[in-house]
C-alpha cells in the first residue's frame, strides 16, 4: 500500500455532511496531488456512484474512476469526524472512504488496486485501528504496515 498512498492523500478528521460534501472535499485534495482539474475529479467520482454506490458496507466506501490525463495512479484516505448517509449497500453510514483515480489505460492495475484496498479494508481489526489513529501520520502507519502483512 505505500507504493499505491502518498501521505499527503490521507485527510484524518474530513468533514462533510454529505456523500456529495465528501466527494468535493476529496475531489479537491485530489486536485493538489493529481495536478487535474477538481471539477473532472469530481465527475469522474460522481459518474460512478450514479452506477451504484461504492459504499461497500461496515462504514467503508471506495469511490473509484479513471482520468485520461493521468500517469498513474493516486488513492486518497479520508477518515470523516461524523459518519455520514453513503447509500452503502448495508445502509450504514460511512466513515472510512479511500478514494481511487487511475488512468484511463490502467485496465488491470486499476482493477488490482481496487482488489487491494478491498481486501485491506474487509478487515475489521485494521479498520478499528484506521478509526482509532489520530493523525494522517497514524492512519499512513496503519495502512502501510497492514498492507505489508496483507500482500497476496
Amino acid at each position: 500500500m505505500d507504493d499505491l498512498i502518498n501521505p499527503k492523500g490521507i485527510v484524518a478528521n474530513l468533514k462533510a455532511k454529505s456523500k456529495k460534501q465528501a466527494l468535493q472535499e476529496l475531489a479537491k485534495k485530489a486536485a493538489e496531488l493529481t495536478g487535474q482539474p477538481e471539477r473532472a475529479i469530481f465527475e469522474v467520482l460522481i459518474e460512478r456512484e450514479r452506477l451504484g454506490t461504492t459504499g461497500v458496507g461496515h462504514g467503508i466506501a471506495i469511490p473509484h474512476g479513471k482520468l485520461p490525463e493521468l500517469d498513474r495512479l493516486h488513492t486518497l484516505f479520508a477518515r470523516l469526524e461524523t459518519p455520514i448517509d453513503f447509500d452503502a449497500i448495508d445502509e450504514q453510514p460511512v466513515d472510512l472512504i479511500c478514494v481511487l483515480l487511475a488512468p484511463e489505460a490502467a485496465g488491470a492495475d486499476h482493477l488490482k488496486a481496487l482488489a487491494r484496498v478491498s481486501r485491506l479494508l474487509r478487515d475489521r481489526a485494521i479498520c478499528e485501528k484506521l478509526r482509532g489513529a489520530d493523525s494522517a501520520e497514524a492512519i499512513h502507519a496503519v495502512l502501510t504496515e497492514s498492507a505489508a502483512s496483507h500482500a497476496a
